[in-house]
């Protein structure tokens, strides 16, 4: 590895909350400086970074890679080249791919192939029940030891809470997260749409509030049977919101996440039946949205994902109901929370904690720039100026609202493990 020294940037240090004027030096994989080189410290590389903000790596929460089974949508090495050009150095990936992650030999391939691209860090996530039926429990403590940092049903939940309770207890009984998208499947049925008079007037079939709330009021009434440690995904309702804030003041041992696109883009926003705007959950009313910023802002919420879905054009080139869900997300995640933070006056240090040093906690690691962390380093430009163009786009997939969108931040460096793994 080299010895790297980025001079004359501008620190954000999330984890601390500090911003200072200093180089950094980097050897070994690790920070091994900040302010002045340890002795016997010789450059064999240098970035000028004046002008620049230098802070750790994103960790991407939930990202959908699709590979194995699904390489039409997406490889993962066309995944990781996305994620890197976006400054994310850590990628949480779901598991529902094809066939599901649900043995460890799918697992340990699952690792190794990343190991190879020796692009973006990966954290699997192993799947809840086998082949994400919602029937039989997975051998979470093997998944574990193959490397599942935690477990889902991606975006299909169990039916049956019986599995569920059962499922939650042994979690509990080794300490295992569960990551759980809150829908009640009964409530939803063909839904497409927010469930509002905008889904109405197209004639859309609707999704509510309550098939959300009514799986929050569930799954929190099962940890306090269990105990068990959950963490709710894509939380997309005012209402949802108010109960995770009464299961937090309780001590529930509860987090979670919202999607980069529902802290900007709303029903009303699907215009004329544009599939670019069909997500799962759905994007919700204007007053769901302002209730996500303001619990964002007190920290209700934990975290930003990117909630990265690549789909082919033939998946997203269809009615909008027939549509596939989801967006690319990775190379957006960065300036979409930039803008975030801009709209709401909020710091560099607490908005990049969002996307940064919270989810790699949770990971079990620290994302700052002390001495001794990793040198996953992201270093961007926070007035660069782009365009997002299908063309511009590393990810296979190119769906997103926000094409032709100009974007305020810019990835100019992205380090991995102290190797320079892009070059803006």
């Amino acid at each position: 590895m080299k010895q790297i020294q980025i001079l004359n940037g501008r620190l954000v240090d999330p984890l601390q909350g500090t911003e200072t004027q200093a180089d950094l030096f980097v050897a070994g994989g690790q920070i091994v400086g900040v302010g002045s080189a340890p002795a016997g410290f010789v450059a064999e590389e240098t970035i000028d970074a004046r002008g620049l903000v230098v802070a750790p790596g994103l960790v991407d929460f939930a990202a959908r890679l699709r590979e194995p089974g699904q390489e039409y949508k997406a490889t993962l090495a066309s995944e990781m080249a996305a994620a890197v050009a976006g400054g994310v150095t850590s990628v949480v990936c779901t598991p529902d791919t094809d066939p599901v992650l649900d043995e460890v030999g799918l697992v340990t391939m699952l690792r190794q192939r990343s190991k190879t691209l020796d692009l973006a860090r990966v954290y699997p996530v192993g799947a809840l029940t086998r082949g994400l039926k919602g029937v039989e429990i997975t051998e979470m403590a093997q998944l574990h030891e193959a490397g599942c940092v935690a477990f889902s049903q991606g975006d299909v939940p169990i039916a049956d809470l019986q599995v569920l309770y059962r499922a939650m207890l042994y979690a509990a009984n080794y300490g295992f997260e569960l990551r759980l998208r809150p829908e009640e499947a009964s409530l939803v049925n063909d839904g497409v749409a927010h469930d509002g008079p905008y889904a109405s007037r197209l004639g859309l079939t609707g999704i509510p509030v309550v098939a959300e709330t009514i799986a929050i009021a569930q799954i929190t009434q099962l940890m306090r049977a269990t105990g068990c440690k959950v963490h709710l995904a894509r939380v997309s309702s005012a209402a949802g919101l108010e109960l995770i804030r009464a299961a937090k003041r309780e001590g529930l041992k509860l987090t979670c996440d919202v999607s980069i696109n529902h802290i900007h883009l709303v029903d009303l926003d699907i215009g004329f039946f544009d599939s670019q705007y069909r997500f799962d959950p759905p994007l919700r009313s204007v007053a769901d949205r302002d209730a996500i910023v303001a619990a964002l802002n007190d920290g209700t919420i934990d975290m930003i994902c990117s909630d990265h879905a690549p789909v082919d054009d033939d998946g997203k080139l269809l009615p909008f109901a027939e549509a596939e869900r989801g967006a690319t997300g990775l190379e957006l995640l960065l300036p979409l929370t930039l803008a975030w933070a801009r709209q709401q006056h909020i710091s560099l240090p607490v908005a990049l904690a969002k996307i940064s040093s919270t989810p790699a906690k949770a990971l079990g690691f620290a994302a700052g720039l002390a001495v001794g962390q990793r040198a996953d380093l992201l270093i961007f430009d926070p007035e660069g100026s782009w365009y997002v163009l299908p063309e511009k786009l590393k990810s296979q997939g190119k769906n997103t609202p926000f094409i032709g969108h100009e974007m305020i931040g810019q990835v100019k460096y992205t380090l991995v493990k102290g190797k320079l793994v892009y070059q803006g």
